[in-house]
Order: structure tokens, then sequence, then C-alpha cells
């Protein structure tokens, strides 16, 4: 049954696609209608469609070429044995898991925030995708089916030439932009296997000081958007004392069970979509997929509106909890490369960091430990090296948290955002600065 409750958000949901087939079918059927040749577009993160990639992987002698385009990846896919043989792959989000595709030369990415990511995939885009593979939960009494994943997902199905989805008992039922009809899918394969989980470890002293020093900056009745790691789910462990905050955000995580539990998140005092919890995906262990099955106070959207910077600013007191890799004595961040090692692309940072530079009240948070290799290199340097991307311009950076302390850079002069991030640099490293 959908969701019976008015708001904000049903203003953006995705536009219906074209009246599809909505037939039931089997693997091999599905192999039969991906074409050599073709963009194929598969869910990311918790949300992979795990047995249609495995039949891929099995069947590969059939292809002479297949180019899957995704995002974040958690672990890598059962393609990825057959790297350049037949598949490759283009990145929007590249993390440690698409090295096999690196190593063989079959890695492509393009770097954009995630509220870009849309424009590029739909049909004229760079990289249009002719494919998506996609899981979604059993119907519901009114036939409705729910994507595992909302956000460029959600609004994708609605507009690729030829959609197929597991049918996963598994897959949480989520109301929002997630809810579709049995006609927006060409072939529905049943299937059986667990999600992928990210399972986060708890936040070790320094993670723990980290979310203490940040947790100090957000007010009652902010509305939270926060990325993947401990230290962002410390912040969030460390705000179990407020009132009336909210969530508006790129995913919804096990550490939000937990803040909601403790009656700090309640979405009273938001601005748009007042008492619902909003975003784009659903990340982390079993402990979240039955947490929003059907949970009436959930709302998963599309990009659009969960990333939409015109939508952010409108949120009053946006608080955006984000990590870091490096920073430049300048407040230039680098969230994506650590040495040569790429752990991930600029994702929804740059898009909440200037949502929460509009917003009224609006605050954003860079946490990043303050050393790396065991101490002997600092993360607070004095300029980015030239081999290092700039997720975010120093303009955009407002609040830099270590765990020895704050730095407010937002509206400061160059010599005075030096001294801040000095302070707050390990004892060992700041003379180097």
């Amino acid at each position: 049954m959908a969701h019976s409750r008015r708001t904000d958000a049903d203003d953006f949901l995705p536009a219906p696609g074209p009246v599809r087939a909505g037939r039931a079918g089997t693997v091999e059927e599905a192999m039969a209608a991906i074409a050599d040749g073709a963009k194929v577009y598969f869910s990311p993160i918790c949300s992979v469609p795990v047995a249609l990639l495995e039949a891929m992987a099995d069947g590969a002698d059939r292809w002479r070429r297949i180019t899957f385009v995704t995002d974040y990846l958690i672990e890598a896919v059962a393609p990825f044995r057959h790297a350049g043989a037949p598949f490759h792959l283009i990145s929007l989000q590249p993390t440690p898991a698409v090295e096999p595709m690196r190593a063989a030369g079959a890695l492509q990415t393009i770097s954009a925030s995630y509220g870009q990511f849309l424009r590029y995939l739909v049909p004229g885009g760079t990289a249009a995708v002719d494919v998506a593979l996609v899981q979604v939960s059993p119907p519901g009494p009114d036939g409705r089916f729910s994507l595992a994943g909302g956000g460029v997902t959600a609004e994708l199905v609605r507009r690729v030439p030829l959609v197929i989805a597991e049918v996963n008992p598994a897959v949480p039922y989520t109301f929002g932009a997630t809810e579709c009809l049995r006609s927006d899918f060409d072939l529905l394969v049943e299937v059986s296997h667990p999600l992928v989980e990210l399972a986060v470890p708890p936040g070790d002293e320094v993670a723990r000081a980290i979310g203490a020093h940040a947790a100090s900056q957000v007010p009652d009745g902010a509305t939270l958007e926060f990325g993947i790691g401990a230290i962002p789910e410390s912040v969030l462990a460390a705000l179990a004392a407020r009132s009336d905050l909210g969530l508006h955000g790129g995913m919804i995580s096990d550490a939000v069970v937990d803040l909601a539990a403790s009656g700090a998140l309640t979405g009273r005092r938001k601005t748009l979509d007042p008492g619902l919890h909003v975003g784009a995906g659903v990340i982390g262990t079993r402990k979240v997929f039955d947490w929003v099955d059907r949970n009436p106070d959930v709302y998963v959207v599309g990009s659009s509106y969960s990333h939409g910077i015109g939508v952010l600013g409108r949120q009053e007191r946006f608080c955006a909890i984000n990590s870091a890799i490096e920073i430049g004595c300048d407040g230039s961040v680098n969230a994506e490369v650590a040495g040569t090692r790429v752990v991930s692309g600029p994702g929804g940072q740059p898009d909440f960091a200037i949502g929460a530079d509009i917003a009224p009240g609006g605050i954003s948070l860079i946490t990043l430990r303050s050393t790396a290799a065991g101490g002997k290199v600092s993360r607070i340097v004095d300029r980015l090296p030239e081999t290092s991307p700039t997720t975010l311009s120093r303009h955009l950076v407002d609040r830099v948290v270590t765990e020895f302390g704050v730095a407010e850079l937002r509206g400061r002069t160059p010599d005075e955002r030096r001294d801040a991030l000095r302070a707050i640099a390990h004892p060992d490293h700041q003379a180097s600065l």
C-alpha cells in the first residue's frame, strides 16, 4: 500500500515512464535481452542485483563487449572476473572495489557530484545507458513493488530503454520514489539472496573524540546529512542527547536507527517534510533494512530531491557532516584520493556543502583524523598536492573538525584560516604548517 501522508517530496516524485510489459521471466531470458555492445547500469551499494550480475559473469562469452555504469560499490561484483573481456566499467564514484577493472585497463571514470549523475546517464547524456538492472521487493497488496535503492536509480528506471528487475524477498518496502508499478519494468525475475551489507565498525577513541567535537556544533532542531564511515556515524552517536533533529541526505543507515531510538531524531522541526526521515537510499545491515520496511516515517526519494541545491537551500538549520582525506591550509578539501589510492569520487559532498552554505542557519562540517600512517603524516597540509583532486573548493568549507577541536573557516582571511587549522592539527606537525 502506498504512503498516505502528503509531503513536500511528493512534488519531486519521478515522472512516469513508458508503459512496459511487466512480464515475469527467467534469468536466461534476462541475459538474452541484453544486446552486445550495451551500456548496462546496475544499482550500487546495498542495492546491487547480485543474481543478474552473477549470471552475466557466468555467460560472459555471449557478448563481445558490455560497458557497465554505476557509482559507489562496497565490494567487487562478479563481472569483474572478466575485466576487459568482455566487461568494461564507467564509474561515477570509484572505490577500492573497482581495482580489478583499473588493473585490467577496463575502467573509465566521470568526475561528478551525485546531483549531476542522472544527467549523464539518461538518453542523450554522455554515458547514456541502454539497460538498467535493479532489485525490487515482492509486490504489496496493491501490486506495487519497491526498489532497493532510491536516488539516481529511482529516476533512471523511468527513462532507460530496457529495465530488468530482480524480485527479492530480502528487499525492504520503502515509501516514496522507490514505489513502482509492474508496468515500470520490462522483465521481472524472481531470485533470493541476501542484500549486500555495509557494516561500519564502531569508532575508535579518535573517531569518538571527533564525533564529540562535531556534535558540539549541531544545534537542536538541525536537519542532518552525513556520509559513509566511522567518523560521520560517531557524530550521530554523539547526538543522542539532542532534541528534534531531522534527516535529509544521501543515506539512511544503522546509525539512524539508533538515533531515532534515542528520541533525538523526530524531524518535528524540519522546514520540509516535517516528521519524515528522508534519504536517497538505505545503506547498512539487516538492522536498518528491517527498520525501514513499511516504516511510515521513512521516505526514500530521487536524487533531484535528496541532493537538489534548491531543496537543500530551503531546509533551515541544514547540517552537512562529511569526511576528508586531507585539507590544505587554505581550506581546500580532498576526499577522494589517499596517496595514489582512489578511495571515492566527489559523491554528494559538493551538493551538500553548497546546500548548507545557502540554507538559513546552515552548517557544513568536514571531519578528519589529524594524521595518517601511524601519526607520521599530517592530514592538514600546507597545500593540497598537485596529484590530489579538490573535492571542495576553499570558499565552500565552513568548519573543519579533528580530534583536537574545530576550526571555523567561513568568512576568514587566508592567515586566519591557516592559524585555525594549525590549532587543530596534531601537535607533532603544527610547526610544519
